[in-house]
């Protein structure tokens, strides 16, 4: 089993990393995690998208 950890700014982002890695590699697709986490500095709102797949 393995795991692989993808991090981005924005959703579309990460949608584009998480699908271009289940196109370019043959694996068996045991779950997907996925997780938004927001802070705020100052006036500015920073969000962090994120997703583990773990696979065999």
């Amino acid at each position: 089993m393995k795991v692989k950890i993808f991090d981005e700014e924005h959703e579309s982002d990460l949608e584009k990393m998480v699908n271009d890695f289940l196109k370019d590699n043959d694996i068996d697709v045991i779950e997907i995690k996925y997780q938004v986490a927001i802070s705020v500095c100052g006036e500015d709102q920073l969000y962090c998208f994120s997703a583990m797949i773990i696979y065999n």
